[in-house]
């Protein structure tokens, strides 16, 4: 949701601004997707999911430190913005699976380099923190 000037903007970009969105706007759902993405647990449930389908329990398990409050509601907003797909088959007692669409694997990948840089370049992020603290 661009806020372009249509007096001074071309309707052509004005229709590509309206399709993409703008994150620096406030009232843009961008902001939104954007938070699910991002937030601790989204990325590790995207992450987690990158290997394959996983049953809640086992996501669970592998996102040491989630809740199962916490993982349900990760769960639902990036089921919502397409990313997840859950399966439950009809059986007793029930049986959830959940996976990563075609865009949640592309996005998934996508957080695992952020995440991947953060691994690498922790000794220099320690470090200036250290420099950070002692300055302060």
């Amino acid at each position: 949701m661009n806020e372009a000037n249509p007096a001074t903007t071309p309707p052509h970009l004005i229709a590509e601004a309206m399709r993409r969105g703008n994150v620096f706007s406030d009232k843009c759902p961008s902001r939104e997707v954007l938070n699910h993405l991002t937030s601790r647990w989204g990325v590790l449930v995207l992450i987690g999911l990158l290997d394959g389908t996983h049953r809640f329990s086992a996501l669970r398990r592998k996102v040491n430190g989630i809740s199962e409050k916490m993982l349900a509601q990760t769960l639902q907003s990036l089921e919502a913005d397409g990313f997840v797909e859950r399966t439950a088959y009809p059986v007793v007692p029930p049986h959830v699976e959940y996976a990563l669409t075609p865009m949640g694997r592309e996005v998934g990948q996508m957080v695992e380099r952020l995440t991947d840089w953060v691994e690498l370049h922790l000794p220099a992020i320690a470090a200036a923190r250290e420099r950070y603290k002692a300055e302060s």
